[in-house]
C-alpha cells in the first residue's frame, strides 16, 4: 500500500487524526518539501512528534527516480507526505498512477490546502475563484516582464468576474539559489505592479498558523509593505458580492471604493 498523506498548512499538529494514525502505523515514510513546506515545523520536529523516521526526497527522487518508494510499497505500508493536500500537485498524481501500473494499492488522506484556507481567511467565496497561477522568480522563467501564464490567467479571470489565486514561487535546491527561497508578497506585488499598478491585491501570509495575516491594497501599495515570515500568496479579487466586499473591508482592511462590487 502507498498512502498519500497531506500534512496541512503549518506544523506537526496540522495533520488530520486519520493521517496521524496512518503515519504512525506505516512501515516506511517518505516526504517531499519542494512543492511546499511546513513553515512551523522542521523534519526533525515532525519525526519527534509522530515517532517516525522520514526520508526526504528531492524533485528528481520523486519525479524521475521513484523506484525505491514503489519497490517498498509492493511489500510494505509506505506513507508519502506533502504539505497541504497531497494531490494538489500533478507530480503526486503521476506517482500514484505509477503505483497503479505496478499493481500497488493507493490511498489518499487529504489535508487543508492553501486555496481553501485563502477563501476562509479573506471571506471570498470559494466557488467564485477561477484558474490559479504561479508567479515565478524572474531568473526562473528567463523572460522580460511577467510571464503570459500569469497575465493571461489574471486577465481572463477578471473578464469573467472571478478571483485569482497567485501562488508565489518556491525554490528548494535550485542551482541559482544558495539556499531555499520563498517569494514574499511584497516582491510578488512589485512584479505584478509593472503591469497592474492600481490593481487591488490581497496578501495571505502564514495561513494555518496561529496568527495568519490578511491585508489588502493596490499592487503598488503592497510592494512597499512587509508581511513577515513566509509562506505568502496573493489574491486578485474579481467582482465582489456585497458580503465579499464587507469581508475584505473588515478582514483585510480593504478600501471599499477600490473594489468591484456587484
Amino acid at each position: 500500500m502507498l498512502t498519500f498523506i497531506g500534512l496541512g498548512l503549518y506544523d506537526d499538529r496540522s495533520i488530520t487524526v486519520e493521517g496521524q494514525e496512518a503515519l504512525r502505523t506505516a512501515d516506511r515514510v517518505y516526504a517531499e518539501f519542494y512543492t511546499s513546506k511546513l513553515i512551523g515545523a522542521t523534519v526533525e520536529e515532525l519525526e519527534s512528534a509522530h515517532d517516525i523516521e522520514i526520508e526526504v526526497r528531492d524533485r528528481a527522487g520523486v519525479e524521475q527516480h521513484p523506484e525505491e518508494m514503489l519497490d517498498a510499497a509492493e511489500s510494505e505500508d509506505v506513507a508519502f507526505l506533502t504539505a497541504g493536500d497531497t494531490m494538489i500537485s500533478t507530480t503526486h498524481v503521476d506517482l500514484r498512477l505509477r503505483a497503479h501500473d505496478r499493481g500497488i494499492d493507493t490511498h489518499v488522506i487529504h489535508g487543508v490546502t492553501a486555496q481553501t484556507a485563502t477563501s476562509s481567511l479573506t471571506g471570498l467565496q470559494n466557488y467564485r475563484f477561477g484558474k490559479a497561477t504561479t508567479l515565478p522568480f524572474p531568473y526562473a522563467h528567463g523572460a522580460d516582464g511577467l510571464p503570459a501564464s500569469v497575465t493571461d490567467t489574471i486577465d481572463e479571470n477578471r473578464a469573467d468576474g472571478l478571483h485569482t489565486v497567485v501562488y508565489l514561487d518556491i525554490k528548494v535546491g535550485h542551482e541559482r539559489a544558495d539556499e531555499d527561497e520563498y517569494m514574499t508578497a511584497d516582491v510578488g506585488a512589485e512584479l505584478l505592479a509593472e503591469a497592474y499598478p492600481d490593481l487591488v491585491g490581497v496578501v495571505v501570509a502564514r495561513a494555518g498558523s496561529p496568527e495568519p495575516l490578511v491585508e489588502a491594497g493596490t499592487m503598488t501599495e503592497l510592494a512597499d509593505r512587509e508581511f513577515g515570515e513566509p509562506l505568502h500568496l496573493l489574491v486578485v479579487p474579481g467582482e465582489c458580492h456585497l458580503l465579499e466586499a464587507d469581508a475584505l473591508v473588515e478582514l483585510a482592511d480593504a478600501d471599499r471604493d477600490t473594489l468591484d462590487i456587484v
